[in-house]
């Protein structure tokens, strides 16, 4: 029975990828599935509905922080925050390590912006347009820019993935973060190498354009403008509670925006919740976007995923593939575990909210230190979700940047960083063994 259930939401799955159709029907298919499948076993109306009730609140906080992030991007946008920072960041590049300087500047707005989907439409779009027009291989700078925006959406404070691992496994996210930079300042350097190399052969160069001009015919690009982003790293570093922090920012951005770009109050309110359109055709293809409405179907997403864990919580549905992984991982370490988990989970949830959600669920207590069993799910399901095709995690940050699908086999991070992390676990555990 467990392996037909799974089975059905497989098929709705794929069902949903060769019709080109929305995760959320496929989700929404599978929560009716497993409904059914409590139904079968006995379980109540009000039973099964307790259980939804039980897996969606575990995730209240997440929701709450997804609508906060949404008002977050849509004010650094109408402030000017991201188009400074941007400008600021381009005259950095120097056409002979172009990839190189792609994945440095999408690590680093990425983290200022915690979401790979934001990052991708900004400097990843910025990216891609001069990859172009510089004639860089678009496949090595496609994979440049997606290994660099999973990097903050991985181990930024604002991010909704960091966030989701950190209520799931009941952490404190600053030691997260803390425990992420340790473990991938390897992988990290490893991939800055590679792409150094790739950089030299990836195309002939060109003229950086010149995105001041662009930029300044809408925005004042005054140094004044990067104080959201300035408050919300300060307030992360002092420890400041991420919702706090965000908010913060958010008045400050505010502020910003009226005093120093001259923006309307309700035009500035129908930003937050709308998203920020740009008036000039050009920029708007690069800076369009945030508000609350952007963060509803990823809300949504949540919720449904949230529900599933509720459900098979209470059901015992992963009961024996849960067995299997902690078999597993008494063979190739915790790690080891949670890495072939999230492949398993990444290639049938086609987003990597659910992908993270199973993952922990099938891996809890195979890793008794919680400190270690979050960081075990930020170097796997997070950078593995997006490797899938059919995923959304990498699929839509490479169709909105322009980036080729193929491009998923150059993002070096995103493979760099779970092998690594794999190799040590197990040098780890055959010294442990040794002694």
């Amino acid at each position: 029975m467990e392996i037909l259930t799974l089975s059905l939401f497989c098929l709705a799955l794929m069902i949903c990828i060769i019709l080109d159709l929305s995760v959320l029907y496929a989700l929404a298919a599978g929560l009716i599935i497993f409904c059914a499948y409590a139904k079968i076993k006995k379980h109540s109306f009000k039973a099964i509905f307790k259980m939804i009730f039980d897996g969606i609140k575990t995730s209240k906080n997440i929701l709450i922080v997804f609508l906060i992030v949404g008002v977050l991007t849509a004010t650094w946008r109408a402030s000017g925050t991201i188009p400074f920072i941007i400008c600021s960041a381009v005259k950095l590049i120097n056409p002979s390590v172009f990839v190189l300087m792609t994945f440095l500047l999408c690590c680093g707005v990425s983290f200022l912006m915690g979401t790979s989907f934001g990052s991708a439409a900004t400097i990843g779009v910025i990216c891609m347009t001069m990859a172009h027009s510089m004639n860089i291989n678009p496949v090595i700078a496609g994979g440049a820019m997606l290994s660099g925006v999973l990097f903050g959406d991985r181990c930024s404070p604002v991010s909704t993935s960091a966030l989701l691992v950190s209520e799931l496994t009941k952490t404190d996210i600053f030691r997260n973060i803390r425990n992420m930079f340790r473990t991938a300042a390897i992988p990290f350097l490893l991939t800055c190498g590679v792409y150094l190399i790739l950089g030299f052969s990836a195309g002939d160069g060109g003229e950086v354009p010149d995105l001041n001009a662009l930029f300044s015919k809408e925005f004042s690009l005054h140094w004044l403008s990067v104080i959201p982003a300035v408050v919300i790293l300060t307030l992360s570093l002092l420890k400041v509670k991420v919702k706090f922090a965000m908010l913060a920012s958010i008045v400050s951005a505010v502020i910003v925006s009226i005093f120093v770009e001259d923006t309307e109050i309700p035009w500035l309110l129908r930003t937050m919740i709308f998203g920020f359109e740009a008036e000039n055709a050009e920029i708007s293809r690069m800076i369009n976007g945030g508000g609350l409405v952007s963060m509803l179907n990823a809300a949504a997403i949540v919720c449904l995923s949230s529900a599933y864990s509720g459900i098979f919580a209470a059901t015992g549905l992963l009961h024996s593939l849960k067995e299997k992984t902690d078999a597993l991982s008494k063979k190739i370490t915790p790690f080891g575990a949670t890495m072939v988990t999230s492949i398993f989970t990444s290639l049938i949830s086609c987003n990597q909210t659910l992908a993270i959600i199973l993952a922990h669920q099938l891996c809890e207590g195979s890793e008794k230190d919680a400190d270690k069993a979050a960081i075990n799910l930020e170097n796997s399901a997070v950078v593995i979700s997006p490797l899938v095709p059919w995923s959304i995690a990498g699929a839509v940050p490479l169709a909105s940047s322009g980036a080729p699908t193929a491009s998923l086999l150059a993002a070096c991070y995103l493979y760099v960083l779970p092998i690594y992390t794999f190799t040590v676990s197990i040098i780890k555990s055959k010294r442990r063994d040794c002694k």
